[in-house]
């Protein structure tokens, strides 16, 4: 009745569950973690008519360039519990073609503590802002959300905003003083 696989599947059984709880414990701990601080101030939008070099679609079409500062501290999440946060920048905006549209356009991936703290000045996206449509005529403005994303070591991934701008237009594309459109330019993203 009580054979050696029996024996072997209660232990086994009880093992499993014992990991589960200390799991969902070490889970429930981490929901009073502290909130990070930060802002991101946009600078300046710029539509630009360009190719990507490096995407697929090499079609002529428009970007959006813009131009951030960020300064956030993120180590409030770092914990003996926390593996890396990943840190996003994005840009949400409404088409008429599609209801909601989000873009991300910078990110970074904060190992340590000593590295939570981003601080950027005048910096470009990282990633190429473009419209599915090629166009940005139809779409009057957008949104920034800075985001992050807790990695742990074990556990659920917790995810949050931590700061949203507020809706800022999309300029006009600039045309030559003769009215032409200006030069094609070449961005690798």
């Amino acid at each position: 009745m009580h054979s050696t696989l029996s024996r072997l599947n209660a232990v086994s059984a009880l093992a499993t569950t014992i990991i589960l709880a200390l799991v969902v414990l070490i889970d429930v701990t981490r929901i009073t973690s502290h909130k990070p601080t930060g802002k991101v101030v946009i600078n300046q939008l710029e539509v630009v008519r360009a190719k990507a070099a490096w995407h697929m679609d090499r079609n002529i079409q428009e970007f959006v360039e813009v131009d951030f500062d960020i300064d956030a501290d993120f180590a409030p999440l770092f914990d003996w519990n926390t593996k890396q946060v990943f840190v996003s920048l994005s840009a949400s905006y409404d088409s008429t073609k599609h209801v909601s549209n989000e873009v991300v356009i910078w990110d970074r991936i904060l190992r340590s503590k000593q590295d939570a703290h981003v601080a950027l000045n005048t910096a470009k996206n990282k990633y190429g802002f473009r419209e599915v449509g090629r166009s940005f005529k139809d779409i009057a403005n957008t949104t920034f959300t800075l985001k992050y994303n807790v990695m742990p070591k074990v556990g659920l991934l917790h995810y949050a905003d931590e700061f949203t701008s507020h809706s800022i237009l999309i300029p006009p594309k600039k045309l030559l003083e003769n009215g032409e459109q200006p030069r094609i330019q070449r961005l690798y993203y």
